[in-house]
Parts: C-alpha cells; sequence; structure tokens
C-alpha cells in the first residue's frame, strides 16, 4: 500500500520533530475545535431537551463528557474526531438505555438540524452505517463558516453508570456485573465507562501521546487505501500503550523510532495478541472473573477496553491487512535506525501468574510467558520439589472438567491468559492419574495403580481431606463403583474423571 510516504521518508532519529511540526494541533486548529465543542455542548444543555417530553419523560442532561481524540488529547492537525457523551436523566439502566436510545438520537438529529443556524456553523449528519443494528450515537460533520476544516462529532446519549464516580479510584464491581449480566452486544455500553477511557489514555505522559499521535497518523494514512472495516484507532492507542508499558517499564524517556518498531512488530503478529488490564476491574468478583476468562477465550486478537470487559476491541476486524502494511513500514527510513539488540522486549501477552498446589505442601506461585512450552514450566517445578517421577499437571476452569496440561503445549494453547491454579501430581509407572470431583463441581487428581481397589482410591480421598469411606459414593459414567472391584476391572484409564457423591 505504501501509504503514509512522508512518514516512510522521515529517518526514524527525526520523528520527534516530524510529530511536533506535522501531526500536532496547531494554535488555530485547537481553538477551532473548542469553539465546536463549547457550541455544541451548550446547545445540548440549554435548548436541546428544554421544555420537552420524550415519551412522557422529562429528559435532563446531568454531564457531558468530552471524548475521542480532543478528550484523551491525541488530536491530529487539522483531523478530529470528537465525542461528546450526554448522560442523561431519562436512562435508569443498561437495558433502559438500550431501550429509549434510538427516540433520543431522533430527537437530537431533528433539533440539531432546526437549530444549526443559532450554532454559527454548517452542520451536516452524517449518514448511519451500522446496517441493520440501532444506531448507538448521532454523527456529524461540523464546518466552520471561518474555513474549510471540518470536525467530526459523534453525541452519545448514555446511562450514568459510574454516578459521581473519581476515574482515580476502582468502580464498584457491581457496576460491572450489572453491565455483564444485561447481555448487551459487545461493547453496545460503552459509552458509560468514557471517563474511564479518557482518563486511561490522557494520564500518559506527553513523550507517549506523542508516538500515539504518530501511530495514528500512520494509521489514517493506510485506512485511506482501504475500503473496508479496519481496527478502530482506539485498538491501536491500547497497542501502543501495552508496548510502551512492556518496553519501556513506563519510562517518559523513549527513543521515538523505537516505539514506532515495537507497536509496528507487535501488529505484524497481530494473531497472537492477547492484552487486558485490571486498573478498573479485575477477577475478585465471580461474575466479572468468570465473563473476563471467557472473553480471553476467544480467537485472537484479543484487545480489551480496560474501562468495558465486553469489547473485545481485536474481533471482526481486517487486522490482516494493517499487518501487512506494518509489516512494510518496518522496512522504511522511519524504522531503519533500531538496532534490534536494542529495541523494546514487548511480549504479545502479559506473563501468566501460575499457583502450582500439591496435597500436603504449601502453594507456590511462579510467572510464566503463555507461549512458552509447559516443559519449561515443569523444569521449574522439579526443581522446587524435587521430583523423581513422572510429574503431572493439570488446572480446572470454573463449570469446566479437569485437563491435562500437555508438555509440548503452550498457556496459550488452553486459551489460559490470566492467573490460573494448576494441581501437580507425581506418578511412577504404572501408576495413573485419575480426576475425582466433589458435588461442588471441583476436582482433584490422584495417583493410582490401575490394579488398586476403589476402596484404596476411597482412602487416598480421606487422607487428602475428603470424607470418610463409609460416607462416600464414587460413581464412573453413571454406575456406582464397589469397593473390591480394581480400575482395571472397570476400565478406568488415564485422566478419566470420577464423581464423588458424599451420603446425607
Amino acid at each position: 500500500m505504501a501509504a503514509a510516504q512522508d512518514l516512510y521518508d522521515t529517518p526514524g532519529d527525526r520523528l520527534d520533530a516530524f510529530v511536533k511540526h506535522s501531526l500536532q494541533p496547531q494554535g488555530a486548529w485547537k481553538d477551532e475545535v473548542k469553539d465546536v465543542r463549547q457550541r455544541i455542548e451548550q446547545f445540548l444543555r440549554d435548548q436541546c431537551f428544554y421544555d420537552q417530553l420524550i415519551l412522557d419523560q422529562e429528559v435532563r442532561v446531568l454531564k457531558v463528557v468530552k471524548g475521542g481524540s480532543a478528550g484523551k488529547g491525541t488530536t491530529l492537525n487539522y483531523s478530529s474526531d470528537l465525542d461528546l457523551v450526554l448522560f442523561l436523566s431519562c436512562f435508569s439502566s443498561f437495558r433502559h438505555q438500550a431501550q429509549l436510545r434510538g427516540v433520543i438520537i431522533s430527537f437530537m438529529e431533528k433539533k440539531l438540524v432546526h437549530c444549526s443556524r443559532s450554532l454559527a456553523y454548517k452542520i451536516t449528519v452524517a449518514p448511519y452505517r451500522g446496517g441493520t443494528s440501532a444506531p448507538r450515537s448521532l454523527s456529524l460533520h461540523v464546518q466552520s463558516r471561518k474555513n474549510s476544516g471540518v470536525v467530526r462529532v459523534d453525541l452519545l446519549p448514555a446511562f450514568n453508570a459510574l454516578g459521581s464516580f473519581c476515574p482515580d479510584s476502582k468502580p464498584a464491581p457491581e457496576i460491572y456485573e450489572n453491565l455483564i449480566t444485561s447481555a448487551g452486544r459487545p461493547g453496545e455500553f460503552s459509552s458509560s465507562f468514557t471517563q474511564l477511557q479518557r482518563h486511561f489514555v490522557k494520564s500518559r505522559p506527553p513523550k507517549l501521546k506523542s508516538l500515539l499521535q504518530l501511530v495514528k497518523h500512520w494509521y489514517l494514512q493506510v485506512r485511506v487505501w482501504v475500503p473496508v472495516a479496519l481496527p478502530s484507532k482506539y485498538a491501536l492507542e491500547l497497542l501502543t500503550i501495552y508496548a510502551w508499558e512492556m518496553g519501556t517499564n513506563e519510562s517518559e524517556n523513549f527513543d521515538m523510532d523505537e516505539g514506532l518498531v515495537a507497536v509496528m512488530e507487535l501488529l505484524r503478529e497481530y494473531k497472537d495478541i492477547c492484552i487486558y488490564w485490571t486498573k478498573y476491574y479485575n477477577f475478585q468478583n465471580d461474575v466479572v472473573r468468570n465473563f473476563i476468562k471467557l472473553k480471553l477465550k476467544e480467537c485472537r486478537p484479543i484487545i480489551l477496553d480496560p474501562a468495558d470487559p465486553t469489547n473485545n476491541l481485536g474481533r471482526k476486524k481486517r487486522w490482516d491487512l494493517v499487518a501487512q502494511e506494518a509489516a512494510y513500514c518496518l522496512q522504511q527510513a522511519c524504522c531503519r535506525t533500531v538496532d534490534p539488540r536494542q529495541g523494546w522486549d514487548v511480549q504479545r501477552a502479559r506473563d501468566v501468574l501460575v499457583t502450582v498446589k500439591q496435597t500436603g505442601e504449601e502453594a507456590w506461585t511462579l510467572s510464566v510467558n503463555p507461549y512458552s512450552p509447559i516443559w519449561k514450566m515443569k523444569t521449574e517445578i522439579k526443581r522446587k520439589y524435587d521430583f523423581s517421577g513422572q510429574q503431572r499437571l493439570s488446572f480446572q476452569e470454573p463449570g469446566g472438567e479437569r485437563q491435562l496440561l500437555s508438555s509440548q503445549r503452550t498457556l496459550a494453547d488452553y486459551g489460559i491468559f490470566s492467573k490460573v491454579t494448576v494441581r501437580v501430581l507425581e506418578t511412577t509407572p504404572p501408576e495413573i492419574q485419575v480426576f475425582v470431583k466433589d458435588p461442588s463441581g471441583q476436582s482433584r487428581p490422584y495417583a493410582i495403580h490401575p490394579d488398586d481397589s476403589i476402596r484404596d482410591l476411597k482412602e487416598k480421598i480421606v487422607e487428602a481431606g475428603g470424607p470418610h469411606v463409609e460416607d462416600q459414593i464414587l460413581k464412573f459414567k453413571g454406575r456406582k463403583l464397589w469397593n473390591r472391584c480394581s480400575l482395571a476391572d472397570l476400565q478406568i484409564e488415564d485422566c478419566d474423571t470420577i464423581t464423588l457423591i458424599k451420603r446425607s
């Protein structure tokens, strides 16, 4: 495609000057965007809903939050997207927002067209391109009568889910639980979390914002030549922030060309990307934890919005075309000055915190690269526990069956990108490993000889803290297992799961 030729012809050591003189907004344009925002915001607050009932409801603007590039501090000169999020009194929940949003958007469109003269701007409503889905925003092209610059403004009515929340602290987990159980489409209610999205980017150091502007300029030039749905600018912003965090340990001073190379290399390897943050939500709440773990098993690339776990910005976009142009960019003058030995070391996913449990031993925690073979993790575990027999590792996701971890595979192969607990078991041939699932759905591995009896297995369960032998009923494939039978007689094989029922 070779679209961003002005950037490609710039030597890497001149990128700082390129951003400063060519990309960062000049005073006149910044003032123009600011004036557009202030006029439209004032109209929305004071005139749009004044003395009006919509579906028999009075509508008040609780607050207006500036989002988009202008809100995050990453605006490019003469290229601006301005999101204005209207938190309205008529929305009492996420579901209520989904029900009323279309009516509100239609009303705003009519009022803006009717009152555009009073705003001193030429306002054109952009055509809706969302297919059959209902619009989430009203898109405007706003042009001053003084110059030819056009500001794209998206007006997004939203439920005030965060209330008077301060973006420096975590929202209550119940907010995200409500978001997840509302069963909206992925990212449908992201506008309710605009304050968090904006703060996540805006709070970063100036040098990183310059890198964000550089990557955004590259992307916008590419997008001009590609007539299909590419990843969003926000996705590339998050990818760039992740590269900076991992590659510099969040340093405020770095070489711009090294940052550009790191981002392009990540884009080139997009099929392995799995990125998320726990700044605003984490794994403490059961509903949120189980939901995030499911999202992390989706087809990669995975880039979870740090403010909205339902919004995977990596899904269903033509990353392959972006990767193709990224590979081309890496061959150009802007990237050739970077010494591969001095560049940023950025993993395609963060290390996973693995808690290792063995019966009778204290739990032990280690960090594992999810793309590293599991045999490397086994080597560390063997060094810790001084095993002499065969080491067997297994894990169990909530609601799932316990699975054996194969030495030649990786955690990524099992969709494991967040902290996980694995159980380690030492077996000596011809011992096999069987899993025993208790009434809560949790299972535990046991090493046992195939010729041992069910009674022997029950005694091992007692030793591990289970109920007395007399209180145990064991079943396999729906059949009750009698104490005198051996596992071999019952055709129970390695890694089979046996169900434990406690007598009442």
